[in-house]
C-alpha cells in the first residue's frame, strides 16, 4: 500500500519530538492520531459512495447498479484488507501505551474491522461479488403461479386471506423457489466465510461474528436456552389456539394442518386468529404520513428522511425493508414496500425508529464511534416503536380510529401483540440455532436440520416426503450471516427501554397503553441516554448508563409472557 506523503512528514515530525522529550507513549499515541486522520480520510468519502451505490441499487434492480455497487464495497473492503495498516493497529494495540478512552475505543473497534478483513483479496472480492450475485436474485425474484408472477407482498397476501388449501399450497410451494436458485451459492459462501474465519484464528465464521461484535458466543447461548424455557409452555399453550382457529378456518383436522396454513411463509408473524382484524384499522391510512405526524410530536422530526427515502413498490425493487445511514452526518434513507396494512404500519415505525438513532447521533463523537452501539441496539429502538402499530392509545391519538373502535379491538390489540412476539421468539429460535449450526458444519443434511429445528421451536410439521432448500429461501441465512440472533435480543432490550420510560419519564402507570404520543421528554431521553453515546462504550453500559441496569429477560417476561 502507498505511503502518502502527509503521513511520512508527520510521522518524521513525531520522531523530532519525541527526540526532544517525548515519551514512547506519547509518540505512540501521536502516531495512532496521525493514522486515524489519514485513515478517515480515505474511509468516510468511500463509506458514503457504498451506501449511496447500495441504495440505488435496490430502489431499481438494474444489473448495472449491482454491478457498481460490488465494485464499490470490493474497494471499501480493501481498506480494511490492508495488511500494513493492520500492523500498524496491532502494534499499537498490543503496546497498549494508548491511554485516551477516546482514541483506545477507536482502535478496538477499527482492529476488530480489520480483523475480520484480513484474509487474501482476491478471495474477499469473490465473496463480495457471489453475496452480490444472490442479493440481485432475491431483489429480482418473483414467485409464479399458475404462471403468474406475484411479489412476496401479494404471496403473503395470499397466505394471509385465503381459505383455499390447494391455493395456499401452491403459493407457498411457490414462495420457497428461490431456494434452489441460491442454495449452492449460500453453502459456497459459507464454506468461504469459515475458511477465512479459520485462517484468522476463529473456530468458524458466526463465532467470529459474534465475538468481533463484543457478543460471548456462550453468552448468547446461555440467553437462547433461557428464553426457549421462558416462553416454550406459554408458546405450546397460544399455539394450541392457532391450530384450533387455523384447522377451523381453512376446514381441515389440527394434525393435517401444513407450513401453508400459518398465514405467512415462515411462521414468524402472528397469524391473525383474534375476531378483530388490525389491518381494516388501516385500510384508508396514509401510513407513511403518520409515522411522520407520530416522530415530530417526539421532537424527533423525519420529514427530511421521508424525502430522501424509496417506500412503495416498483418493478425490480428489493421486496422487504431496510433503512441505511449514508454518511453519518444526517443523510438516512429508508426502502419499504409500503401497503395500507397493520404489518406495514409496524415496519414503517420500525424503520423510522433505526433512522431517528442515526440521524440524532453526536455530531462531536468522532466519525468511527458515530454509530449505533451494537447493532441489537438499533433494533431495540425500532421494534419500541415497531410494537405500537397496535397500541390503543397510538391508535386513538395518532392514526386518528375512533375511540369506540379502538376500545373494540384493545384486547385482541394487546394479545395479537403478545402473540406477535411469542411466535417471534420462536422462530429466531430457529433461525440463530441453524445459522450456528451450519456454520459449525456446514456438511451436515440442511435440509433435515431446517425442519428439525422448525417442528421443535415452531412446532410445525414438515411436508410429507419434502427435501428442498427451504433454509435457503430466508434472505437473512443467505444475505446476513450471524445477524438473526440480534432482533431477539432487540426485542429484550425494547422492553427494558420501555420499562424505563413509563417508570421514570411519562409515570403513567399504564405500561400496556403507553404510546409516548408527543412526549418530547422521550424524545430527549432516547437521544441523550441512547443515540448520542454512539459506540463509545461496549453496549452492555450504554445500557446500564440509560436504564440502570445490564440487558435482562425480565422485563420481556413481564410485558409477554408472565
Amino acid at each position: 500500500m502507498k505511503v502518502f506523503p502527509m503521513l511520512v512528514l508527520c510521522t518524521m515530525t513525531v520522531g523530532f519530538i519525541a527526540g526532544c522529550g517525548t515519551t514512547e507513549k506519547e509518540q505512540m499515541t501521536q502516531e495512532f492520531k496521525t493514522f486515524l486522520t489519514e485513515f478517515e480520510a480515505r474511509v468516510k468519502p468511500l463509506s458514503k459512495e457504498a451506501a449511496i451505490a447500495y441504495f440505488d441499487a435496490t430502489i431499481s434492480g438494474e444489473e448495472s447498479a449491482y454491478q457498481k455497487a460490488a465494485d464499490i464495497e470490493i474497494e471499501f473492503s480493501k481498506l480494511f484488507a490492508s495488511k500494513e495498516d493492520f500492523a500498524k493497529l496491532t502494534k499499537f494495540r498490543d503496546a497498549k501505551a494508548i491511554s485516551d478512552p477516546l482514541l483506545a475505543r477507536q482502535l478496538e473497534v477499527l482492529y476488530s474491522a480489520f480483523l475480520a478483513k484480513q484474509i487474501d483479496e482476491a478471495k474477499l472480492e469473490q465473496m463480495i461479488r457471489l453475496q452480490n450475485e444472490n442479493e440481485k436474485k432475491f431483489s429480482t425474484f418473483r414467485a409464479v403461479v399458475n404462471g403468474k408472477q406475484y411479489t412476496d407482498n401479494e404471496i403473503e397476501d395470499i397466505l394471509r386471506s385465503s381459505t383455499d388449501n390447494a391455493e395456499l399450497e401452491a403459493a407457498w410451494r411457490a414462495s420457497k423457489e428461490i431456494g434452489p436458485v441460491v442454495a449452492d451459492d449460500v453453502l459456497r459462501l459459507v464454506r468461504m466465510r469459515n475458511d477465512a474465519a479459520r485462517e484468522l484464528g476463529f473456530d468458524n465464521y458466526h463465532a467470529m461474528q459474534l465475538q468481533l461484535s463484543e457478543q460471548d458466543p456462550e453468552a448468547i447461548a446461555l440467553l437462547f436456552d433461557e428464553l426457549d424455557e421462558l416462553t416454550r409452555d406459554t408458546f405450546t399453550g397460544l399455539k394450541t389456539q392457532i391450530d384450533t382457529f387455523l384447522a377451523a378456518r381453512n376446514g381441515v383436522a389440527v394434525e393435517d394442518l401444513m407450513p401453508w396454513h400459518y398465514q405467512n411463509r415462515f411462521f414468524q408473524e402472528a397469524p391473525k386468529i383474534f375476531a378483530n382484524d388490525l389491518d381494516m384499522l388501516y385500510k384508508d391510512k396514509d401510513i407513511a404520513a403518520l409515522a411522520t405526524t407520530y416522530f415530530a410530536g417526539l421532537n424527533l422530526p423525519i420529514d427530511d428522511l421521508v424525502a430522501n427515502s424509496d417506500l412503495y413498490e416498483k418493478e425490480g425493487k428489493y421486496q422487504h425493508a431496510y433503512c441505511t445511514d449514508i454518511d453519518r452526518e444526517g443523510d438516512v434513507r429508508v426502502v419499504c414496500n409500503i401497503k395500507p396494512t397493520y404489518n406495514w404500519m409496524n415496519t414503517t415505525l420500525h424503520e423510522y425508529g433505526h433512522a431517528v438513532y442515526d440521524k440524532f447521533n453526536d455530531p462531536d463523537v468522532p466519525w468511527l464511534l458515530r454509530e449505533p452501539a451494537h447493532t441489537f441496539c438499533t433494533e431495540a429502538i425500532a421494534m419500541l416503536f415497531g410494537r405500537l402499530a397496535s397500541n390503543p392509545t397510538w391508535l386513538t391519538e395518532v392514526a386518528g380510529v375512533p375511540a369506540e373502535q379502538v376500545d373494540a379491538v384493545a384486547e385482541d390489540a394487546f394479545n395479537s401483540l403478545r402473540l406477535e412476539q411469542l411466535v417471534f421468539s420462536r422462530w429466531a429460535q430457529v433461525m440463530y440455532r441453524f445459522e450456528k449450526s451450519m456454520y459449525e458444519n456446514p456438511e451436515q443434511d440442511l435440509n433435515a436440520l431446517w425442519w428439525e429445528l422448525v417442528e421443535r421451536y415452531q412446532m410445525v410439521r414438515k411436508p410429507e416426503g419434502r427435501n428442498e432448500p427451504d433454509w435457503a429461501t430466508k434472505i437473512h441465512v443467505a444475505l446476513y450471516p450471524a445477524y438473526y440472533h440480534n432482533y431477539l435480543m432487540g426485542e429484550l432490550l425494547a422492553s427494558q427501554l420501555h420499562a424505563k420510560i413509563c417508570s421514570d419519564i411519562t409515570k403513567t402507570g399504564n405500561s400496556r397503553g403507553e404510546a409516548y404520543v408527543a412526549n418530547s421528554a422521550v424524545g430527549t431521553y432516547l437521544i441523550d441516554n441512547v443515540f448520542k453515546p454512539g459506540n463509545l462504550e461496549h453496549w452492555n453500559t450504554m445500557i446500564e448508563n440509560a436504564t440502570g441496569e445490564k440487558l435482562t429477560a425480565r422485563h420481556y417476561a413481564a410485558q409477554f409472557v408472565n
